[in-house]
């Protein structure tokens, strides 16, 4: 089916395959684990980090058990604002998409500086050119703009090669480590992964997962959502543990699992543990390769944030919550186009003020957007495990470990690491500043704006609050 201008999304342009990609390239493994992966080492429980990777797959996979029932009733392109509009009620439902609207909006932002710092840093470092990092970034904006306007089905095929490639040159250097030097299962004795800050791994372990919970906002392009959805959550959740458990295994056998927290802390500044490690085993060509591929990662990354943040405006923009334009789709390829071209202007308007402002992309502008963006998005996965017990305990469902105590196990994970980030918000925005120490009061913000805005809506116009549990468009 075509996509129209009355906002109808372009149905079974996806299969499970389609929507893994353009989750995984959300989670960005090879990212994940340059970055996130080596600041769980430094600053969190050294050589255990990949048993927390391991623990925080288990949360999430009871949490899936319930998000895959939930998946089988919500199909529309609202995500988790959907479930929660259908498990705690409309207020809450708001209260869930300004979440989603502040957490994703700012993860972008927080992407297009990332992109383009660390493509100016790399295209230093291989080719010898010094480029203007805001270049970068406005190139990748406008990709994406481009990318956003073809179709879902697209993006899922650029996402799927980009994570091929970025997944083969980790692969390679496991293999590497694993012949050279073998890989030391002390990692995972409990004595290792609850040492050191251990709160602190595991919040920097849930951090690599940030983008699994896309899932349930293509249901509405997926084929045969009710099976494709809960296939691809479960199998998001699965390869992200087990990839980067294996992955940070190997990383810690490298430096050895007793020194691994202080090797990380030794290359916490220049960020480049993986890379040093990587040219240990395989050498300078392929260790440029790697960095080559970063760059991929993290453009791929962008984009399926860009796709994900999408869908929640158009979902906002179809209920008349949000300007009904952003509801439009292209006629052909059923694209989010106004959705799709405000979110890329806004976020690439965020980066180009702090480059204004002769901020620093990785100090400023991408601690303080990806720290807001990753806190806002686990406190809406906490939202949603609760929505999910909610509403089928209202049902009455027999099915109790699918419809109850797992999702009930995931739930009280997710909101234990929601304290963990708030508690810890400077370390996982990487800064001390004292402004960024109060983003999340945007959260208060959002709570107390989605509740009157809700109450307003049922006020002046019932038809759209009303409205707000047709979430299938």
């Amino acid at each position: 089916m075509a996509g129209s201008e009355a906002g109808a999304l372009r149905r079974d342009a996806l299969g499970t395959p389609g929507v893994v990609f353009l989750v995984l390239a959300a989670v960005a493994p090879l990212t994940g684990i340059i970055v996130v992966a080596s600041l769980g080492i430094a600053l969190g429980d050294g050589g255990g980090m990949p048993g927390a990777f391991l623990l925080a797959a288990v949360i999430l996979v009871l949490f899936g058990v319930g998000y895959a029932q939930m998946s089988k009733v919500v199909v529309g392109a609202g995500g988790f604002y959907g479930y929660v509009t259908r498990g705690l009620g409309r207020p809450l439902g708001l209260v869930a998409a300004l979440v989603a609207l502040l957490g994703y909006n700012c993860f972008v932002a927080g992407a297009v500086g990332t992109s383009g710092f660390f493509t100016a840093n790399v295209v230093e470092q291989v080719f010898g050119w010094h480029t203007p990092w805001p270049l970068w970034s406005l190139v990748s904006a406008v990709a994406v703009f481009a990318l956003g306007r073809r179709g879902v089905d697209v993006s899922a095929k650029v996402l799927g090669v980009s994570l091929v490639l970025e997944v083969s040159i980790l692969l390679v250097l496991d293999v590497a480590i694993a012949v050279r030097t073998g890989l030391d299962v002390h990692a995972f004795h409990p004595g290792v992964v609850f040492s050191g800050s251990a709160g602190i791994a595991f919040l920097f372990a849930f951090n690599a997962f940030v983008g699994f919970e896309a899932t349930g906002l293509f249901s509405e392009e997926a084929r045969d959502p009710h099976r494709t959805i809960s296939r691809a959550t479960y199998a998001a959740i699965v390869l992200i543990g087990v990839f980067a458990a294996v992955t940070t295994w190997a990383v810690v056998s490298a430096t050895g699992v007793e020194q691994a927290g202080a090797a990380a802390r030794d290359h916490l500044s220049a960020g480049d543990l993986v890379f040093s490690i990587s040219g240990t085993y395989l050498g300078p060509v392929l260790t440029d390769v790697m960095m080559l591929l970063l760059v991929v990662s993290l453009f791929a990354a962008l984009l399926a944030l860009h796709n994900s943040a999408t869908r929640y405006l158009f979902a906002l923009g179809r209920a008349r919550v949000l300007p009904a334009v952003l509801g439009r789709t292209n006629p052909g390829n059923g694209a989010p186009y106004v959705a799709s071209g405000t979110q890329i202007l806004f976020a690439t308007a965020i980066a180009a003020a702090y480059a204004l402002a002769g901020l620093d992309p990785l100090a400023d502008l991408t601690a303080s957007m990806t720290g807001i963006g990753t806190l806002g998005i686990i406190t809406l996965q906490a939202m949603a495990g609760i929505a999910v017990v909610a509403f089928f305990r209202r049902r009455r469902d027999p099915r109790l470990w699918r419809t109850a105590v797992a999702p009930a196990l995931g739930g009280l994970g997710l909101i234990a690491v929601t304290t963990l980030a708030i508690l810890n918000f400077p370390t996982l925005a990487g800064s001390d500043a004292p402004a960024i120490a109060l983003l999340p009061w945007l959260l208060a913000v959002a709570l107390v704006a989605g509740l009157a805005l809700a109450a307003w809506l049922r006020r002046r116009r019932p038809d759209v609050y009303a409205g707000l549990a047709d979430l299938d468009g």
